[in-house]
């Protein structure tokens, strides 16, 4: 009896011991970021041939089954779909917002209503130097405005591709450490303290991999897992120990951004990398919008020159020069060249007829109001991606909340499971005790 009482009482030693070092390691690895808590189960331990009857059970003690991570699959799958979800909202508002800036800043609408408001104040006078000035001054910075906001654009742009240069590097950085780790798995004892790292480093990794680009997931018995990027459907980015890299391609022209893995065409719906692309597809719109409408400020004040005279009496020239934003420019400093009279007016005519068609056809192209509808469309989306990716952010708040709630470590229980499991180990040695104490008497009758 006491021998066996011995060995029931050193296995739930072992047991305790083990449970201690495993709440220990939680208490430790609290504050680790992709640590996951462990729990130990426990299973009791039976032998035959009790009394010399093989079909007698004797009872004899506890062992450790496995120790267990307490990480929910399904949960996991939620945080990293919900996170990449919220940091493809994040990236396309920060890109939308940069834009929407960038035209506030400029002042173009301001310039434009202040260069037409230049042409109806010289509607008074026409010969007036000092209107004719000022006719020229407010086209300078209707020009330098547009030019500002072509720059400022192209600053965005530039950022939103540095930022996708970046997003790429991480994301083949990330695949080729997250291919390495499954090797590693393939390799670790099961239920082992080495294994149990790398199934937290593989989470951890699938956890930043999401940040930038929607994936897809299938797991091995062995924890190696293999990925998709671009959703279950997409090409494959990491297969057992081997890893595809993925790409981007810029368009130069257009400044838009196209991706792909190991040479398939890859497309992203959630992930910083599909914000950013989003982004760029709409500063390209907007630039080109704000192109066009440079243009065609040159194009319709040019045609009005050229039908009438100026103060001079001379056929009208070009008072602007360039077809965008970048090569909008004043071809004359000089107000005398302002054609306000029509053809057939002499020098220093004060008819205005040819500034009223001027007028006319400026109102008819609309450039304020125009520019106000670009305005309004980068403001407006803005807005309304705002309100999506707040929404995005409190489910995967909520997501994440419940998987800390399961995986986290909560030192509150922790501090409970080391007094358990103290006391555990303190009863088994005292169960040796009394079984040493017994077995001695026994040994000392005489």
């Amino acid at each position: 009896m006491s021998s066996n009482l011995l060995s029931i009482g050193a296995s739930g030693a072992r047991a305790a011991q083990v449970a201690l070092d495993v709440t220990s390691q939680n208490i430790a690895n609290a504050s680790t970021a992709g640590y996951v808590r462990r729990s130990t189960e426990l299973a009791e331990v039976a032998a035959t041939g009790y009394f010399g009857t093989i079909k007698d059970v004797s009872l004899s003690g506890v062992r450790v089954a496995k120790v267990v991570r307490n990480a929910d699959a399904f949960r996991q799958a939620e945080v990293r779909r919900t996170g990449s979800d919220t940091a493809r909202a994040s990236s396309e508002v920060d890109g939308l917002t940069n834009i929407s800036n960038a035209l506030e800043q400029a002042n173009t609408y301001t310039a434009i209503t202040t260069f037409q408001a230049a042409l109806q104040k010289l509607k008074e006078n026409p010969t007036d130097s000092s209107l004719r000035a000022s006719v020229i001054e407010s086209a300078r910075t209707m020009v330098d405005t547009f030019q500002i906001a072509g720059q400022e654009l192209d600053a965005v742009g530039n950022g939103l591709q540095s930022s996708v240069k970046d997003g790429i590097s991480q994301v083949n950085t990330l695949a080729g450490e997250l291919a390495r780790t499954n090797l590693r798995l393939t390799r670790a004892a099961d239920a082992s303290s080495d294994q149990t790292a790398l199934l937290d480093q593989r989470d951890q990794l699938l956890s930043q991999l999401s940040q930038y680009a929607n994936l897809g997931t299938t797991f091995a018995s062995d924890g190696s897992v293999a990925v998709t990027i671009g959703g279950t459907s997409g090409p494959s980015l990491v297969t057992g120990g081997a890893s595809v890299p993925v790409t981007a391609t810029f368009d130069a022209t257009a400044g838009t951004v196209t991706f792909d893995a190991g040479g398939t065409p890859l497309s992203l719906s959630g992930g910083s990398l599909a914000g950013q692309q989003a982004a760029l597809t709409k500063l390209a719109q907007i630039h080109g919008d704000l192109n066009t409408l440079a243009g065609d400020i040159v194009t319709t004040v040019n045609h009005a020159q050229s039908t009438g005279v100026d103060l001079a009496g001379a056929p009208g020239a070009n008072l602007l020069t360039g077809s965008d934003t970048t090569t909008i420019a004043l071809a004359t400093s000089n107000g005398s060249k302002i054609a306000t009279a029509p053809a057939t007016a002499g020098p220093g005519s004060r008819d205005t007829a040819n500034l009223d068609a001027m007028r006319a056809a400026l109102a008819t192209t609309n450039p304020a109001g125009r520019m106000d509808g670009i305005l309004f469309d980068i403001s407006s989306t803005v807005a309304s991606r705002t309100v999506t990716r707040d929404a995005l952010k409190t489910i995967s708040d909520s997501a994440s909340t419940s998987l800390s709630a399961e995986a986290g470590v909560d030192l509150n229980t922790e501090a409970v499971n080391l007094v358990r499991f103290q006391q555990a180990f303190q009863a088994s040695g005292k169960v040796m005790q009394v079984a040493t104490t017994l077995f001695d008497t026994l040994l000392n009758i005489r």
